[in-house]
């Protein structure tokens, strides 16, 4: 299926029918002036001399995977402990690594993944940024030919690619069932992740994701090209050059004060989800009616003053549910 793709100049203003998009959204050239997309033209010793030129001296978390994994950053056969390790190394010498596996065959993977560019590389977001309208952190990601599994965030995205060419392999959030999720509680770096090598897919063991394959969305990013992914869209993502690195930003549209909604997630399965079958049914109906009910007038009942979280809900209201959620919990 086709991702809309708009031509973008430096200026192109993001707007908000790029930022609240319910689809995602291929963003040509919206970063080809930035100066690390420029180095990275010149060639990669040029990228890798540009970071080293910001760099700070705190290290950084490097993920290093055997040839065998391909790249693929997942776990081993029985899901009993992952299929990579990590170390600390200062950012020259992580880009040493990975520009060292260049010329090999079959390469180690070396990754570093979800690293604040403030903290690292002082400097850096003022000479490459976008004109953002929402309050944004920006993130760096680089490695060599890598392999995210399909995964799904919580905020609203845009990823820039800066160096190398990257592929992200996409699947509206409806897919769940179809991705054979692995564990909510061991995860490869916080988020669940897909068990499908959709590289290979072993429609065997997983029949379901030729439902998924359908419904797959194909963006292939060159140096300068950005990506809008909305909420709760799984991605996998494949670094394909010796070279790849990637500027992301995340926001959410909800004030920070309010709570994560796999919160919510977490707690159900804690309280929910064991109960009887009748007991459950119930309260799927109150979820139904407290959370999902889009009827304005469902508590025009009870006086403005006294629906406390049933109304508009502040960063006063949103402390006092906390405190409540929190008492129960400590029991």
């Amino acid at each position: 299926m086709n991702i809309k793709a708009i031509d973008c100049a430096p200026e192109t203003e993001l707007n908000d029918d790029i930022l609240l998009s319910e689809e995602p959204i291929i963003l040509r050239g919206l970063v080809a002036h930035w100066p690390i997309v420029r180095r990275a033209r010149e060639s990669n010793a040029s990228a890798a001399e540009y970071f080293a030129s910001l760099y700070g001296g705190r290290p950084v978390t490097v993920v290093r995977g055997e040839p065998e994994t391909g790249g693929r950053v997942a776990y081993n056969e029985d899901l009993s402990a992952l299929n990579c390790l990590s170390a600390h190394k200062t950012l020259p010498d992580a880009l040493a690594l990975i520009l060292g596996q260049a010329d090999v065959e079959k390469p180690l993977l070396y990754y570093v993944g979800t690293t604040l560019t403030h903290s690292i590389m002082p400097g850096f977001r003022e000479a490459n940024d976008l004109n953002l309208s929402v309050n944004a952190n920006q993130y760096i990601w680089l490695g060599n030919r890598s392999c995210i599994p399909a995964h799904f965030d919580l905020p609203d995205n845009i990823a820039c690619n800066v160096v190398g060419r990257r592929r992200f392999t996409l699947f509206p959030p409806d897919q769940l069932e179809n991705l054979y999720v692995g564990p909510l509680d061991f995860t490869p770096a916080g988020q669940a992740i897909s068990l499908v090598d959709i590289r290979q897919p072993d429609l065997e063991k997983f029949p379901r994701y030729a439902l998924a394959r359908e419904q797959a969305r194909i963006a292939e990013l060159e140096p300068g090209d950005a990506l809008f992914l909305p909420s709760m869209w799984w991605h996998h993502v494949e670094g394909l050059d010796d070279l790849n690195v990637l500027i992301n930003y995340w926001w959410r549209q909800t004030p920070n004060y309010l709570s994560s909604p796999q919160d919510v997630l977490d707690l159900a399965l804690l309280s929910i989800r064991d109960l009887p079958e009748h007991e459950k049914a119930v309260w799927k109906q109150m979820l139904d009616y407290y959370v999902f009910n889009d009827d304005k007038k469902a508590f025009d009942h009870i006086p403005t003053s006294a629906r406390g979280s049933l109304g508009p809900i502040d960063e006063t209201i949103a402390r006092k549910v906390r405190a409540k959620v929190l008492s129960r919990l400590n029991r």
